[in-house]
């Protein structure tokens, strides 16, 4: 098998997951392939990284074995840019000629992708997978729309609460055990030592705040007859909201500061020295090291309200699916294995850090570097997703959420007011969407 690889793109930021696309494309027409060839040349589109050599290294260890098992067959990979791929994705889709074979996609791109009619319905070969039945339930989720596969799952992301071991010891504090406990700790901290956040949060950090939500028993939408409805103004995940938002204001995060930061600034300021905790992924652990509390910092699972019991996370990460229009479907198919199966994501793992989506290779992974331990914690604990609807790419780009948090903490609006606002237009995007 000859494999080409290029890079269509310079270097860009770190693959982070949940990333949405936010570019329109005209509507895709049926693009369905009428042939299965069985040799010639299956084209990929992979998401390029900061440092992109580790990957290639993977990649292409993935490729040979594929090529021992398919005399015939050879592979062309292209590294391609992440913001810009919805633009390419979308262009594939409306030009079969011009498509890969199979892409590397965000995981919360499913919906849309399968309603634009790119992606093919693979249930049929992932339920007859053996290395499958291992697959995280919620990474499963991940690549299901309407009861049917489109795709396996390549890594999962999740988050956790690093805090700074060095700042807890001095003031004679435990970690949190409690959702009530971590605001409190935090206020704590900032009235002690006030050139700090006790709790780096942000208002556009969407995927921060949606453990507080799920952990009073909130919802962002509930589906029902095959459609989804805004539940983000409903009473339990109000106490969410009210819980996150208390922590914007002067005795923990200033809202003048804090309002505006996302989910990487929060980061930043915890791996900079400002802030004595932060909620951030396992994909953050690299930046954390790099910064000036390497050495004075632990993990521990996000708590939520019993003691014991992590708040749900939003189980983030990339699929790899088949484009429906490929003409080598039975090759794309096994070649998805092969780059999503348990050997590539554990030399992943160790290249990059992702975490597996296959419980047993996470548990070694875990094994092997310490750090990933809360992470799986938190992953066992149970995780949640975001609406399986084409809508929430909208929602999630048109910033509704980081709306309605940033209403409540520069006080323009109340949780209840905020709140129905935000629902009213998931609801339209809902509506739209179809």
């Amino acid at each position: 098998m000859k494999l080409s690889a290029r890079i269509a793109a310079p270097a860009m930021a770190l693959v982070l997951a949940g990333l949405t696309a936010t570019a329109c494309a005209p509507q895709t027409s049926d693009n369905s392939a009428n042939k299965d060839e069985k040799t010639g040349t299956l084209r990929v589109w992979l998401f390029q990284e900061v440092d992109n050599k580790p990957k290639e290294k993977v990649v292409d260890a993935a490729l040979a074995a594929f090529g021992e098992k398919h005399e015939g067959a050879k592979v062309e990979v292209e590294y391609i840019p992440v913001e810009t791929r919805a633009q390419k994705i979308k262009a594939a889709f409306n030009d079969p000629k011009s498509a890969p074979d199979l892409i590397e996609y965000g995981n919360t791109d499913t919906a849309g992708y399968v309603k634009d009619g790119g992606l093919a319905d693979v249930s049929a070969e992932f339920a007859a997978w053996d290395e499958a039945k291992d697959a995280d339930p919620t990474a499963k989720q991940s690549v299901t729309v309407d009861g049917k596969v489109y795709g396996a799952p390549l890594f999962v992301g999740v988050r956790a609460l690093y805090y700074r071991t060095d700042v807890f010891a001095d003031l004679g504090i435990e970690p949190p055990k409690t959702q009530d406990e971590l605001i409190a700790t935090a206020k704590k901290i900032h009235k002690e030592r006030p050139e700090l956040y006790g709790l780096a949060v942000g208002g556009a950090y969407t995927y921060g705040a949606m453990p507080f939500i799920w952990a009073n028993g909130g919802e962002l939408a509930e589906q029902s007859a095959g459609s989804y409805r805004a539940s983000i103004d409903s009473a339990a995940a109000r106490k969410g909201i009210e819980a996150y938002t208390s922590l914007f204001g002067d005795d923990n995060c200033p809202a003048a500061k804090c309002a505006s930061m996302g989910g990487n600034a929060t980061v930043t300021a915890f791996a900079s020295g400002k802030a004595a905790m932060a909620i951030g992924g396992d994909f953050s652990h690299q930046a954390v090291e790099a910064g000036s509390v390497k050495g004075k910092y632990a993990v521990a699972p996000l708590p939520g309200l019993t003691a014991g019991e992590p708040a749900p996370a939003f189980a983030g990460g990339n699929n790899i699916g088949v484009l429906k229009s490929s003409s080598h479907r039975t090759l794309a198919v096994d070649l998805m294995k092969e780059l999503t199966g348990k050997d590539t994501q554990r030399k992943l793992f160790e290249a990059m850090g992702f975490l597996p989506t296959y419980t047993d290779v996470r548990a070694e992974a875990a094994k092997k570097e310490p750090f990933v331990a809360p992470f799986v914690q938190t992953l066992g604990a149970g995780t949640k997703f975001v609406p399986a609807s084409p809508a929430w790419a909208q929602i999630d780009a048109s910033l509704v959420l980081p709306t309605m948090f940033q209403e409540i903490v520069s006080g323009k609006k109340d949780v209840e007011a905020a709140s129905s606002d935000a629902a009213k237009k998931m609801n339209a995007a809902f509506a739209d969407a179809g």
